[in-house]
């Protein structure tokens, strides 16, 4: 059991930790609490009218998608992480329109961001072992298991869900990975920060 939530000055610990997480390479870094009530009952009507199509995984894990609690036994709180994956110096267009170029997609570029992303959330799961006395139930997840790193993402202010079904954020766009550490820390909660700038705009539908 970790000590009493009297000894642990939590708001300094969340504080820390994404200090910890910008030194990790980590563009941001936000908490939030476990209840996805809302996003429960949108993914079950989806479910439910078949939007899934053959990726059967969506509903065979039950509720443990949308109860972390249930996927990681006392989890109070989820640590997100957000990592910038687009080169400052890409020209896309320019490679798109060059018939004699082969165009990958900027996420599968580098190495493989599950493993990089997920060594890294490691590392802050360690640091936040090393802070806090007794022991702490934790586990990172970076797209390996049914986590909805989105509507957790969204929750904790890293942006809105966008019509490309993606977060966006005001100032990165929608080119970043998500990663997420599943805690039984009782850590503060930061605000949605940020609602729906979409409005009309249909540019990446139209894309």
């Amino acid at each position: 059991m970790h000590p009493k939530k009297s000894q642990i000055d939590y708001i300094d610990l969340a504080s820390r930790i994404k200090q910890w997480g910008a030194e990790l390479g980590f563009q941001q870094v936000a908490i939030t609490d476990i209840n996805l009530g809302g996003t429960s009952k949108k993914l079950n009507k989806w479910l439910e009218n078949g939007y899934h199509g053959d990726m059967e995984w969506m509903a065979s894990h039950g509720d443990k998608r949308y109860r972390p609690e249930k996927l990681l036994p006392g989890t109070c709180s989820v640590i997100v992480a957000r990592m910038n994956y687009l080169p400052p110096d890409s020209d896309m267009i320019a490679v798109l329109k060059d018939s004699d170029k082969a165009y990958i997609s900027r996420y599968a570029l580098g190495r493989d961001y599950h493993k990089l992303i997920r060594n890294r959330l490691k590392k802050l799961s360690k640091r936040i072992e090393l802070a806090v006395p007794g022991s702490l139930i934790q586990r990172p997840f970076v797209d390996s298991a049914p986590v909805m790193e989105k509507p957790l993402a969204e929750k904790a202010g890293l942006g809105w869900m966008g019509k490309n079904t993606l977060i966006i954020n005001s100032n990165e766009g929608s080119w970043f990975f998500l990663g997420e550490i599943y805690t039984s820390l009782p850590l503060p909660k930061d605000k949605p920060s940020e609602t729906s700038k979409c409005g009309e705009c249909k540019a990446c539908i139209k894309v």
